[in-house]
């Protein structure tokens, strides 16, 4: 059972979506704003803003499509995956995802470093706020299979990249295009699959998965020290 508590938060749009929050364990580090797969608030992802709470982050996580599908909590189930990909490539505007994004980390603002995590479709996401959101210090991207598409883009703050090897989405061609464009981003490519985070799927990996985690909160350490 997770620990932190659901709260309504209004978007710029109006609309009213709910955000997972969950308090610093131990001495704080700053604030974490952690993105959701396809899937939905799912307790897989409330699980894991709870584990970098442990780690000493304040951690939110936007249900990123409360206005379509409000209270989306999702299986890995293939009518699920049907549904959850109809409603992020049709039915679901990424530019609200990166507005809703923006603003909740322009609540987090003067609150200490403020990175963002995202898997999957949140991976995508998070690589376009590191890109055009204010208020970051740090990004962190796994197996974003959209990041391609947003290739010729800036980050403004770090960024690391999590990418398994056996990924049928995202080819290491894709991931080999990236290295070139920006070759300076620390790119990690492990021996898995697509989703190798998620202990609830069956491309689970768990030392892929602990390792990027290690390596993830490495990289927030090093980035909030300059």
């Amino acid at each position: 059972m997770t620990r932190g508590t659901v709260k309504p938060m209004s978007m710029p749009d109006g609309a009213v979506v709910d955000v997972y929050g969950v308090a610093a364990i131990g001495p704080r580090k700053g604030s974490l704003v952690l993105l959701q797969e396809i899937f939905g608030l799912t307790e897989h992802i409330r699980e894991q803003c709870d584990l970098f709470a442990d780690h000493g982050y304040d951690v939110v996580a936007p249900s990123l499509f409360d206005r379509e599908a409000p209270g989306l909590e999702a299986t890995y189930s293939p009518e699920d995956v049907e549904r959850c990909i109809v409603i992020a490539r049709e039915q679901h505007d990424f530019a609200l995802t990166i507005s809703d994004v923006s603003h909740v980390l322009a609540s987090l603002t003067g609150a200490g470093p403020v990175f963002i995590l995202g898997y999957c479709y949140g991976g995508s996401a998070a690589w376009a706020a590191a890109c055009r959101c204010d208020g970051l210090t740090a990004a962190v991207s796994y197996y974003g299979s959209h990041v391609i598409r947003m290739v010729d883009e800036t980050p403004r703050v770090p960024v690391l990249l999590h990418f398994g090897d056996q990924d049928a989405g995202i080819p290491l061609s894709d991931v080999a295009r990236l290295k070139e464009r920006h070759p300076y981003l620390p790119i990690q490519i492990y021996a898995a699959r697509h989703g190798f985070n998620s202990d609830r799927r069956e491309d689970y990996d768990a030392t892929s998965a602990m390792v990027a985690r290690t390596r993830s909160l490495a990289f927030f350490e090093a980035c909030s020290t300059g």
